[in-house]
C-alpha cells in the first residue's frame, strides 16, 4: 500500500469523526461498536488476589524482570504517561498524578476502598470496565479471582526445553545469569507435580515422562494455551536438529556435566518440536513472545520474528496454532509474512502499550488488509504496583487498541475498500472471533 493511501483515509478520517450532522452518525457508530465490543484478551498478566497480611502473588510470571540489573523502561510504561492516567480516571473517576502528590494520595485510597470492598469479585470486575469477556493468564498458577471461564491459563514451557544443567548458559549476561535460574526452579516445581525428583536418565523418558505428562497435566487442569518466553534467554533461531544428537547429549549430560552452548542449542531445538508437537496434539495453542525489550542485555535481534521461519515451516507442527505475541514488534513487515503461513497468527499485546498512536494504527490496518482472520487483540496488561495496576495498563491497552482498531476499520470503509458490515465483522474477528477459533474456545 502506497503512502498517500495511508495518508488520505486518516485525513478523511480526522473530518468525519469531528462531524456532529446525520451523515456522520454511522460513522460514529462504527467507533461506539469497535469501542464497546467484548474481547477476547490473547495475552495478559493479571494478578491473584492477595488477603492483607497473606504472601503476595508471586505466580504471575515465569520470568519476572524485576531481578534484572537496573534498566530504563520505554516511557510508555512510566506513570507519567497520559495514557495511563486516562485509564485510571475511565476505572476510578481520578488519575493518580505525580507520585506523593495530594492527587496520588486520592488516587491510592479511591483505588484501596474499591479492591477491598470487591474482593475476589475485583478481577472480574477490571475485566467488566475494558469489556473484554475472556482474558488469557499467562502465569505459573492461576490464583484467587483468576477463574474460568473469565479468565483461561496459558501455561509456561520454556522448563521443558532445559532438563540440564544451565550454569553455563546463565553467564553468558547479566540478564541470563537471573532468568536461568528462574527456569530451573519452575523445572523443578513440574517435577514435583509429577513425583519426581530429578530428570528421567534418557530422553526418550524425559519427553514421554516429564513433557507430555506436564502438557497433559497443564491442560486437565484448565491451560488453553503454553507460552514460549525464550527470546528473554536466547535467539529464536530454532534450527531443525538430529534427534539422535539430541538424544546423545541429554542422555551424556542427564545424570552429571555441564552441556557446551552449541550442544545446548541442539537439544532445545529439537526438544522445541516435541512440545509443540505435543501441544497440538492436546489442542493447546504455542504462544512466543517476539519483540523487542526489555532488559539492560535483551538481544532484540535474536526476537525478530523472521528467526521463527524453521520453526513455522516444520511440516510436523501443521496441527499446531502459534501465536506471535506481541506482533513482533516493530518488526511488523515480518510478521505479516509470517502470517502467510495457515497456522500462524499475531496477537497486538505490547503495541497497544509501546507504539505511538499512527504507528499502532498502521501495523493494525496493515495486518487487517491482507490477513483479517490472523490478528488477535491483546494487552499484555501486568503489574507495575497500585499506581500502574494490571487493571490499569490493561484498560490503557485496550482504550488504545480498539481506538486504532476501529481507526483503521473506519478508514477502509472511508476509502471504499470495505463496506460497514465488513468493517463490524473485521472488528469481531479481531477483537473475539480470531481468539476463540486460535485457542478452541467455542469447543470448551
Amino acid at each position: 500500500m502506497s503512502r498517500a493511501r495511508l495518508i488520505v483515509p486518516a485525513i478523511v478520517l480526522s473530518l468525519f469523526v469531528g462531524c456532529r450532522g446525520r451523515d456522520g452518525d454511522p460513522h460514529r457508530a462504527l467507533l461506539a461498536y469497535v469501542d464497546t465490543l467484548s474481547a477476547i484478551d490473547s495475552h495478559a498478566h493479571p494478578m491473584a488476589y492477595v488477603v492483607a497480611g497473606a504472601p503476595p502473588d508471586t505466580d504471575y510470571d515465569a520470568l519476572p524482570l524485576d531481578g534484572l540489573p537496573p534498566w530504563e523502561p520505554p516511557k510508555a510504561l512510566l506513570p507519567t504517561n497520559p495514557a495511563l492516567r486516562r485509564a485510571q480516571r475511565a476505572l476510578y473517576g481520578r488519575s493518580a498524578g505525580d507520585s506523593g502528590s495530594t492527587e496520588s494520595k486520592a488516587f491510592l485510597e479511591v483505588r484501596s476502598k474499591v479492591t477491598q470492598a470487591r474482593g475476589e469479585r475485583f478481577s472480574t470486575w477490571s475485566l467488566d470496565q475494558m469489556h473484554i469477556s475472556v482474558m488469557l493468564a499467562n502465569r505459573v498458577a492461576m490464583g484467587a479471582g483468576l477463574t474460568a471461564p473469565r479468565f483461561r491459563w496459558v501455561a509456561f514451557a520454556d522448563p521443558l526445553m532445559l532438563p540440564l544443567d544451565i550454569s553455563a548458559e546463565a553467564i553468558r549476561t547479566p540478564d541470563t545469569k537471573s532468568l536461568y535460574p528462574l527456569e530451573a526452579k519452575l523445572l523443578r516445581r513440574y517435577l514435583r507435580d509429577l513425583g519426581m525428583s530429578r530428570v528421567p536418565a534418557t530422553l526418550g523418558r524425559f519427553e514421554h515422562d516429564v513433557v507430555t505428562a506436564t502438557l497433559e497435566r497443564q491442560k486437565k487442569t484448565g491451560a488453553v494455551a503454553i507460552k514460549f518466553e525464550a527470546a528473554y534467554l536466547r535467539a529464536l533461531d530454532f534450527d531443525a536438529a538430529d534427534p539422535a544428537a539430541a538424544a546423545a547429549i541429554y542422555n551424556r549430560y542427564s545424570r552429571g556435566g555441564v552441556p557446551a552452548h552449541a550442544e545446548y542449542k541442539t537439544l532445545e531445538d529439537h526438544l522445541i518440536r516435541v512440545i509443540c508437537r505435543e501441544a497440538g496434539r492436546l489442542g493447546l495453542a504455542v504462544q512466543l513472545h517476539s519483540t523487542s525489550g526489555f532488559g539492560g542485555a535483551y538481544n532484540a535481534a535474536g526476537a525478530a520474528p523472521h528467526l521463527l521461519n524453521s520453526l513455522f515451516g516444520d511440516s510436523t507442527l501443521k496441527k499446531t496454532n502459534f501465536v506471535i505475541v506481541h506482533g513482533g514488534w516493530p518488526l511488523v513487515d515480518e510478521t505479516e509474512i509470517q502470517l502467510s503461513r495457515p497456522n500462524v497468527y499475531a496477537d497486538i499485546s505490547m503495541l497497544d502499550i509501546l507504539a505511538d498512536s499512527l504507528g499502532l494504527q498502521r501495523a493494525i490496518r496493515k495486518w487487517i488488509t491482507k490477513v483479517p482472520d490472523k490478528v488477535l487483540f491483546g494487552t499484555d496488561a501486568f503489574d507495575g504496583g497500585p499506581t500502574d495496576g494490571w487493571e490499569q495498563v490493561g484498560m490503557m491497552a485496550s482504550q488504545r487498541a480498539r481506538q486504532a482498531l476501529g481507526q483503521a476499520v473506519l478508514s477502509m470503509w472511508l476509502s471504499h475498500e470495505i463496506t460497514e458490515e465488513r468493517a463490524r465483522e473485521i472488528a469481531r474477528l479481531v477483537l473475539r472471533d480470531n481468539a476463540a477459533k486460535v485457542y478452541y474456545l467455542n469447543q470448551q
